[in-house]
């Protein structure tokens, strides 16, 4: 096994803004949403069926991404992230040119996999530029970049469809893939161990139809009852096949060891709940700037922008902290309860609530996801072995994803139901505050046992 040269402070500064800008080709996805409409109308498409161009995407680089973690475990995370850079120019093309919508689908399918490629192996990158007692800072950088281009991502989608077209939400990021992967030859090391062992193909097999089944039969559940439970119990055996397989493999996927510490499986499943109850603003906020308030596209545009903002700003003053203190599950704590208390700040909103009383609560939610998600990806990476960064990283992003679709299917039929026979403001401010009280009532029933809290790193 090789043992790698960390470069110095200056190239490791470089190397994290080369995996950074490599990175953000997948939080500017956020710009396709506003190309919905052009699209729906330049393909003569239901407007329904819109969703499955974020189906097809989301429901693929969360199915691939374990298995793209642990490939880029055994056989280098530089050359598995230059694999998704290339694969994600490639289906950037496909989509901008696609001749029909079905082509755009299939399009998306593939940019799912550079997606995957790309997110399974970033924040191991990130974290082997620095010393481990330095790997806190590495994933705070690492968690601001992503949330800068989160937050840029719907005006620049915005102004590119307005003078280009949709296409161009596509290929503006096709540059940027392009140039992260003419650096990346420079970035030195790769990693400092390589992990030894074989893939076990069939087990990545079962792993990605398990994930994918369940994520799509929260979307199914909707349509078509029956429908939803076919497709959710093809998921559930193929999850219950691959744990049986990969509890007995000798080089398994996802090493469950780790899980059997309590605080390490509860901070992963409250990444999924702090992920659903974050998700809240960027499904029904859009609705409320448009029902209830005159602000213009850009000013709009602002209010949406301030929680990733807040991911953006929280990111390295966390990756700080950490490095001075191991107080990771103390500050996920404190991230948990500025999101569910922002969020009933949110569910506040009057029909003529000024800009600053919507400003100030968005942007703490954004501090306290930016807060949760750094101290999650440190413990994960902590916990487990350094060989194994490709997984933790992807497990990280895994249960964050599970949060964002369970939250869109969730907080929709939550939404749905409250606004039957009712106007729009008072469902809104119920779906919040619901929300809102539910995530800090789940975490005042941890606080009975507050070792999970206090008595972790």
């Amino acid at each position: 096994m090789r043992e790698a040269v960390r470069p110095g402070r200056g190239r490791a500064l470089a190397g994290l803004l080369i995996v950074g800008l490599g990175t953000t080709i997948v939080p500017l996805d956020t710009s396709v949403n506003i190309a919905f409409p052009d699209i729906t109308s330049d393909f003569a498409i239901p407007i329904a069926d819109i969703q499955w161009v974020v189906i097809f995407y989301v429901l693929t680089y969360t199915s691939l991404l374990l298995a793209f973690g642990k490939l880029g475990d055994l056989f280098g995370h530089k050359r598995i992230f230059m694999t998704g850079l290339a694969v994600s120019t490639v289906a950037f093309a496909l989509c901008a040119m696609a001749p029909a919508y079905h082509w755009l689908l299939l399009a998306r399918f593939f940019q799912g996999i550079g997606a995957s490629l790309v997110l399974s192996c970033g924040p191991a990158l990130a974290t082997a530029l620095l010393p481990e007692e330095r790997r806190a800072r590495a994933l705070g950088a690492y968690t601001m970049m992503f949330g800068i281009a989160a937050a840029a991502g719907p005006s620049l989608g915005g102004m590119m469809v307005q003078t280009w077209g949709w296409e161009a939400v596509f290929w503006f990021r096709a540059p940027i893939s392009l140039a992260a992967l003419a650096a990346l030859p420079w970035l030195r090391p790769d990693q400092a161990r390589k992990r030894s062992g074989s893939f076990d193909l069939l087990g990545a097999v079962l792993l990605a139809v398990g994930l994918g089944a369940l994520l799509l039969a929260l979307n199914q559940l909707q349509v078509d009852v029956v429908r939803g439970l076919m497709i959710a119990g093809l998921g559930l055996i193929a999850t219950f096949a691959f744990v049986l397989r990969d509890v007995r493999a000798q080089d398994p996927i996802i090493p469950f060891a780790p899980f059997r510490r309590l605080d390490f499986t509860m901070l992963n499943i409250f990444n999924s709940l702090v992920m659903f109850v974050g998700f809240a603003p960027l499904l029904l906020v859009p609705y409320y700037l448009v029902r209830l308030t005159d602000f213009s596209l850009a000013v709009s545009g602002l209010i949406l922008a301030t929680s990733p903002l807040g991911q953006a700003v929280a990111g390295p003053i966390v990756g700080w902290l950490l490095s001075l203190r191991p107080w990771a599950s103390r500050l996920a704590l404190l991230g948990a309860v500025l999101v569910g208390t922002a969020t009933i700040g949110i569910g506040a909103w009057g029909a003529a609530s000024s800009i600053w009383s919507m400003l100030v609560p968005m942007f703490l939610q954004g501090v306290g996801l930016g807060l949760f998600q750094v101290c999650i990806l440190d413990v994960v990476t902590g916990r487990l072995d350094v060989q194994d960064r490709g997984v933790a990283g992807s497990l990280a992003q895994v249960s964050r994803t599970i949060g964002v679709v369970l939250g869109a299917t969730g907080l929709s039929l939550i939404f749905a139901h409250l606004s039957q026979g009712a106007d729009f403001l008072p469902a809104f401010q119920s779906t919040f505050s619901y929300a809102g009280v539910g995530l800090l009532l789940c975490l005042a029933v941890t606080l009975l046992r507050p070792r999970l809290w206090f008595n972790a790193a």
